[in-house]
């Protein structure tokens, strides 16, 4: 009999035991879902998810305005090839007579005329938005680059009996044409000039503003000539050519 007793005392203990480790097996469950994914968890996860979301979205909108306002206020509509188009600038004769050209508004080249050893071309281009005035004929003179004196610089010869338009005129994206020929009959001339220095227009513009052009070893220079201006090459070469005559 005593022997029974401890036995089922011993069937009750266990049984209790086994409850209990159950109990705290579920316990430890809900405590584990509870931190990997409880519903405040969730809740924060997505208000973060959808505040990035949002924040995405609004950086793509502001950048699409940013452009659009670029689009609408950019330089093709109300920039200055947009006003120039729109207001056609002013490319009258007349309008050039008043308004002498600027240095800003030209841009200057010298190069060999080709089919000649000794005549170069002056091409002065009007690059500004308006007609605008030179005088008949750059100012050029002919010196040695490294000279600390120019006072003895060569000048060439023009054409004489002037008269006329007040000013010759030039167009926007148009040149002024002029030739010089360092040296029209080809005999022995002086060898120390290797400079050529050009001024645009010597009645409006500042020495300061004149532009100097290297001429290369082996130049010879003798009773150079220069022409008028003119639109075409042949017509400069023509002009160059009277040059010295009254």
């Amino acid at each position: 009999m005593r022997k029974i007793r401890t036995r089922k005392h011993t069937a009750a203990l266990g049984a209790v035991t086994a409850v209990l480790a159950l109990s705290l097996t579920a316990c430890g469950g809900d405590d584990t879902g509870t931190k990997s994914a409880g519903p405040a968890a969730a809740a924060s996860t997505d208000s973060k998810s959808t505040d990035a979301s949002k924040t995405t979205d609004d950086s793509k909108s502001g950048a699409t305005a940013q452009n659009t306002g670029t689009t609408k206020a950019g330089t093709s509509k109300t920039g200055t090839s947009g006003g120039t188009v729109n207001a056609g600038g002013n490319t009258s004769d007349s309008y050039a007579y008043k308004h002498p050209c600027k240095s800003s508004d030209l841009s200057v080249r010298v190069y060999p005329r080709e089919g000649s050893a000794t005549q170069h071309v002056i091409e002065i281009n009007n690059t500004g938005a308006n007609s605008c005035g030179l005088s008949y004929f750059p100012r050029v003179s002919l010196g040695a680059a490294k000279a600390s004196d120019h006072s003895g610089d060569i000048t060439p010869a023009v054409p004489g009996g002037l008269g006329g338009a007040p000013a010759y005129p030039v167009k926007p994206k148009t040149a002024a044409i002029a030739v010089i020929d360092l040296n029209p009959s080809g005999k022995n001339g002086v060898t120390w000039v290797d400079e050529m220095n050009v001024l645009p227009d010597g009645d409006h513009m500042a020495n300061a503003e004149t532009q100097n052009f290297p001429l290369g070893p082996d130049v010879k220079v003798g009773d150079p000539k220069l022409g008028l201006y003119r639109s075409t090459v042949a017509d400069a070469v023509s002009s160059m050519q009277s040059a010295g005559k009254s």
